[in-house]
C-alpha cells in the first residue's frame, strides 16, 4: 500500500478524477493543484496530477513540481485525447488515462515507486543503508534495526529482509524469492522460503509480523508498517 497525494482542482472522492484508485487500498490524500501546496509537500511514495481538464496549467504545474526538488514520482492523469499534449517536457515518470482499469493503476504506481527507489540507491552507491518504514538495513555490518531494536538475524534471514525491503510494495514469488536469496543451483524446494519468512516475522515480533505481508497464491511482499492492517498473514 503506497501513500498517494493526488494534485486536482476537482475536490471531492478521488472517484471523480481516477475512479480506479478509489478500488485500490492504497492511502490517498487530496489537494488543490495549486502553487502553495508546494511549499509543504506531506512525505508521500507518489504524486497524481490531474492534467484532464487544463493541459498547459498541468504541464507549467509538473514542471513547476520537479523544480521545487520534490523527490516523489510524478504520474499525470489525462483524457485520451490529451495523450498527444504529454512529452518528456512535462518532467513527468509515467501518464495513465483517467478510464484506466485498477490493475493498470496498480502495476503503474508499483514501477514508478520501484523505479524511483532503485533511482536513488544508484544515485548514492557509497550508502549501503536500506531504510524502509521502521526497518533500517545495515549492509556494512550486516545488521537490521527495527525502531532502534537490532533483530538477531541469521545470514539467510537478513538478506531475505534486505531484498524485500530494497523492493517495497513489490511482490515475489517464492521462486522468485529462492532465486536470488539461495541461488539458481540451489536444490531445496519453496517451502524454504516460507519456513525463513515464518521465522523473520517471528523475530519482528507480534507488533510488526505483517512488514512481510502475503500474498495469497502469489508469494510474499514488503510492506511498511502503515500497511499492517491490510496485510494477509495466511
Amino acid at each position: 500500500m503506497a501513500r498517494i497525494l493526488l494534485l486536482t482542482n476537482t475536490m471531492g472522492a478521488s472517484a471523480e478524477v481516477l475512479p480506479a484508485l478509489a478500488l485500490l487500498q492504497h492511502q490517498v490524500k487530496i489537494l488543490p493543484a495549486e502553487i502553495s501546496v508546494l511549499v509543504d509537500v506531506p512525505e508521500v511514495d507518489c504524486l497524481l496530477v490531474d492534467a484532464r481538464r487544463d493541459l498547459p496549467n498541468a504541464k507549467s504545474f509538473t514542471k513547476l513540481i520537479s523544480a521545487t526538488g520534490v523527490s516523489s514520482p510524478i504520474i499525470v492523469i489525462t483524457t485520451e485525447g490529451g495523450l498527444s499534449a504529454i512529452n518528456a517536457d512535462w518532467n513527468v515518470d509515467d501518464v495513465i488515462l483517467d478510464t484506466a482499469g485498477p490493475a493498470e493503476v496498480e502495476a503503474r504506481i508499483r514501477i514508478v515507486v520501484g523505479n524511483t527507489a532503485a533511482q536513488l540507491l544508484a544515485s548514492n552507491p557509497n550508502s549501503q543503508e536500506i531504510r524502509s518504514g521502521d526497518v533500517v538495513i545495515d549492509e556494512r555490518t550486516y545488521t537490521a534495526k527495527l525502531k532502534g531494536r537490532v533483530l538477531d538475524l541469521t545470514f539467510k534471514e537478513f538478506e531475505l529482509l534486505k531484498y524485500l525491503a530494497q523492493h517495497p510494495g513489490r511482490v515475489f514469488t517464492r521462486s522468485q524469492l529462492l532465486q536470488e536469496i539461495w541461488g539458481y543451483d540451489y536444490f531445496g524446494g519453496t517451502r524454504t522460503v516460507d519456513v525463513h519468512i515464518r521465522r523473520l516475522r517471528s523475530k519482528l515480533g507480534p507488533e510488526f509480523e505483517a512488514i512481510i505481508g502475503t500474498v495469497r497464491n502469489v508469494g510474499y511482499r514488503f510492506a511498511t508498517s502503515d500497511d499492517n492492517s491490510t496485510a494477509d498473514l495466511s
